[in-house]
Order: C-alpha cells, then structure tokens, then sequence
C-alpha cells in the first residue's frame, strides 16, 4: 500500500499529466448533456420558453438530456419537449420522489437512486456536459456540486448557465464578490460558460477547457504561510 507522500506525488503526476493531454484537445466532447432547472415553472413566460427552446436545440445537436426525471415545472417542459423531437431522455430521481408521484413515466430511462446525493453523483458519472436553467435551491446545490468537483479537477466537465431575463445576475454578483474577496479564484470564476441563448450555449460547452490545479494550490500554500 502506497504511504501519504506517494499518494501525493501519484496525484500531481497524474494531474500534470492530464494538463497536458489536455493541452492538445481541441473540443470537448459533448453529447450527454445534463440540465438543472426548477420543478416550478417560474413567474416569467420567458422560463418556460427557454426550456422549450433549449429542448429543440439539444434534440437537433442529437444530444441526449439527462435531468432529475421530474415531470413537474420547467424539468417537464424540457423532456418533453426533447421527446417530442425524438430526442433520448434520461432521468435520475430518488426512491422517496418517486413515491410522491412526480416522476415522469414516459422517458427512455428513469434512474431509481438512494438519495439526493447519488442523484448527483450519478448525473455527474453520466454527463459530458451540465447546463443549469432557473431553478431553486435544488438547482442551486446542483451548480456549486460542478463548480466544485471541477475546481479539484474531479470531474472536468463544461458548466453553462442559461441566464434567461437575467436569472442569474445576482449570482454572477455573488462569485464576482467572492473573487475581489479572495476566497474564489478568477479562473474558476471565469471557467463558467454564460448565455441567454439557449440554441448557442450547447456548442459552447465545448470550447471548456478545466483549470489547472497546480498553480491555484501552490498560490493558496503560500498566503497560508507554507
């Protein structure tokens, strides 16, 4: 069994490594696209026409959606939408919403899971790709999950917010205060892909490319004293 140090120089190896591969990639690959959105449908007409709209564009790209399986709000309206196109839908929901009776029967797939938390794990496994529409606490949750598995290069994953009617501004203003903080970094900030068009933003999660670890780590030991 490999000691602390060993682990620790096994995984920068690997990181730097991966840096570099990654270097040379010209387009990430894209097909599994993973959406966060609300189970409600929002004030705005504009929320539920963004779905709808968003729905005809990954359908068009061929792209598979993957989403929470709900068939309630904005989440219904994107898968069936999808469906309605032939798109292939899949869904992942835990066994106690499912109880509740809001899961969607006519997808292709419905992933049963233990809870919230194999949820997303499971979206995370599954997807090439994440775009996060209005939504609420749920859809909160979800958005830091990829923002920090990406930061430790765990996932390494494209996240695109759709900023209908400027949803996500305030949010925007969150990080941004963070970063002038100091407690986020500006590449990590910067990584997240942003658009109000939902037929442009599926082909610019493949222009991602993850930030490497090295630098943002050694910076972080050194105001640290270390």
């Amino acid at each position: 069994m490999k000691n602390a140090a060993e682990m620790h120089s096994v995984f920068f190896l690997s990181s730097s490594l991966k840096n570099v591969l990654l270097s040379f990639k010209i387009k990430a690959i894209v097909k599994k696209i993973c959406v966060f959105c609300g189970s409600s449908m929002g004030v705005k007409p504009a929320y539920r026409e963004a779905a709808v709209a968003l729905g005809i564009a990954l359908a068009e790209r061929q792209d598979e959606l993957i989403y929470g399986g709900a068939n309630v709000g904005l989440m219904k309206v994107l898968a069936e939408t999808m469906m309605q196109r032939g798109g292939r839908v899949v869904g992942i929901m835990p066994h106690h919403l499912i109880r509740k009776e809001v899961a969607h029967n006519g997808i292709d797939l419905m992933h049963e899971v233990k809870s919230m938390a194999e949820r997303k794990e499971l979206m995370v496994e599954l997807s090439d790709a994440f775009i996060a529409m209005p939504g609420g606490f749920g859809t909160l949750d979800e958005i830091s999950e990829i923002l920090t598995l990406n930061q430790l290069r765990i996932a390494d994953k494209p996240l695109g917010l759709l900023n209908t009617e400027g949803y996500f501004d305030h949010l925007l203003a969150f990080l941004d205060h963070g970063v002038s903080e100091g407690f986020i970094r500006a590449e990590h900030r910067d990584s997240i892909i942003i658009s109000d068009d939902p037929f442009k933003l599926p082909a610019l999660l493949e222009e991602y490319r993850p930030v490497a670890i090295g630098k943002w780590i050694e910076e972080i030991k050194q105001e640290s004293g270390e």
